[in-house]
């Protein structure tokens, strides 16, 4: 049923005008509320009541729960609860959400009151909706929905509370606690919803990895260095990465954090899995120096490739030459493409953007440049550190470190033989 048969069913319910009814539930489902969830709403707006089948919503377990599912009814533990300010229809709602889990399996959820449960707690919520969120079904809990206090705690095979260390956050997570150093600060303006707004936004650390932050408070006690305990945050993917948010309901207070040097290494298949890793290291060959490496040329307004003069945002540019290498990297798992920088190119290049463009002069040809580098570089294996991102063109790892391999490959070898059995 499409939204032109749901708002002329409700409207020949309540007696009122089709168009403005269909309006009313543009409006909700424009913020992702569940089309049932958005119909009681507008019940309730013309004093329709509670509305809705006569049927008792199903009682399913978690496990079964899909985006198609209906109205449900679900026993379930509470792992995780966050707050989050929202602008909603205009209004400033303040929304609880986090995870719940069963027997069965786990499901995030978003609540649009306080129903009065905590992590730990253990609830029959009944008449919820069910949309999907990211792609994964995700509990509705609105003003149709009733919640119980069950006396008898449900076992679940999975951690009551939002403690996590860095490594194992993931965009989506909310309600989470982590304790981490800030690493790097800087402070910005932005034009937020209630006009300019002052926030925070950086880099944490701890013993696992180094994720970006952002500060929506712009607190005085997230300084350079601070080692803190960030209670209720929830985390959003920044260009490709998992990034930490700090909210107005995000509690701050001292802690001891150890953070290491050291990115977490992985394989390439590993990395790519993950969606996107802020601080990784990967190891492998060098298959191939792709088109776009050695000169190339950027926009002065906006930093983007240009070809023939031409910028896809600005058209024909006075363009300024750069150095940059797009590297396919191997280890026999998966393939990334490892992108380095002037400062990183010209490492591997042994000149500067001067002496490249002086070769270049001399060959008449940009091509010169790319064609050096490939000869150094492919074939050879590489530790790259770099901050991963994958999309649906594939996967890019933007190198802060790019080295040769110091592995001894007979070392390695002999581990791959006794590993097979050899």
């Amino acid at each position: 049923m499409d939204i032109d048969e749901h708002a002329e069913e409700l409207a020949s319910a309540l007696g009122e005008d089709t168009a403005e009814v269909k309006r009313d539930l543009e409006n909700l489902l424009e913020y992702s509320v569940p089309i049932d969830e958005a119909k009681q709403s507008v019940r309730r707006k013309y004093g329709g009541g509670g509305g809705g089948d006569d049927a008792t919503p199903e009682s399913v377990d978690i496990a079964e729960i899909t985006t198609e599912s209906g109205n449900i009814t679900v026993t379930a533990r509470v792992l995780t609860v966050g707050r989050r300010s929202i602008r909603y229809q205009g209004d400033d709602t303040v929304i609880r959400e986090g995870e719940l889990a069963d027997e069965t399996g786990r499901i995030s959820y978003t609540a649009w009151q306080d129903f009065g449960f905590e992590a730990g707690d253990t609830v029959t919520i009944g008449n919820a909706g069910v949309r999907e969120w990211e792609g994964e079904p995700e509990l509705n809990v609105g003003q149709s929905s009733s919640v119980a206090m069950e006396q008898e705690a449900l076992d679940v095979p999975y951690e009551v509370g939002g403690g996590r260390d860095l490594v194992d956050l993931a965009a989506g997570d909310r309600g989470r606690t982590v304790e981490a150093k800030v690493l790097e600060i800087e402070q910005r303006t932005i034009d937020g919803r209630d006009g300019e707004t002052t926030i925070h936004s950086g880099v944490l650390g701890d013993e696992t990895a180094r994720l970006p932050f952002t500060d929506w408070q712009a607190r005085e006690a997230v300084t350079e260095g601070a080692e803190l305990r960030m209670e209720d945050v929830y985390v959003r993917e920044f260009r490709g990465v998992p990034s930490v948010n700090l909210t107005e309901f995000t509690e701050v207070s001292p802690a001891s954090v150890e953070v290491s040097d050291e990115a977490p290494r992985v394989d390439v298949a590993e990395a790519v899995a993950s969606g996107g890793m802020y601080d990784v290291e990967v190891r492998g060959n060098v298959l191939e120096v792709r088109d776009g490496s050695g000169l190339i040329e950027r926009c002065p307004d906006c930093g983007r490739l240009v070809q023939n003069g031409q910028c896809r945002s600005h058209g024909q540019v006075e363009p300024e030459d750069d150095l940059r290498i797009k590297a396919i990297l191997d280890d026999g798992t998966a393939t990334v493409t490892a992108i380095l920088d002037r400062d990183l190119t010209e490492e591997i290049y042994g000149g500067t953007l001067e002496d490249a463009l002086e070769a270049a002069r001399d060959a008449m040809s940009r091509e010169v440049v790319a064609d050096e580098i490939s000869e150094t570089l492919v074939g050879r294996e590489y530790r790259v550190r770099g901050h991963l991102s994958v999309d649906e063109y594939g996967a890019n790892l933007d190198a802060t470190e790019f080295a040769a391999s110091d592995e001894d490959p007979r070392a390695r070898a002999a581990d791959l033989l006794a590993e097979v059995g050899a």
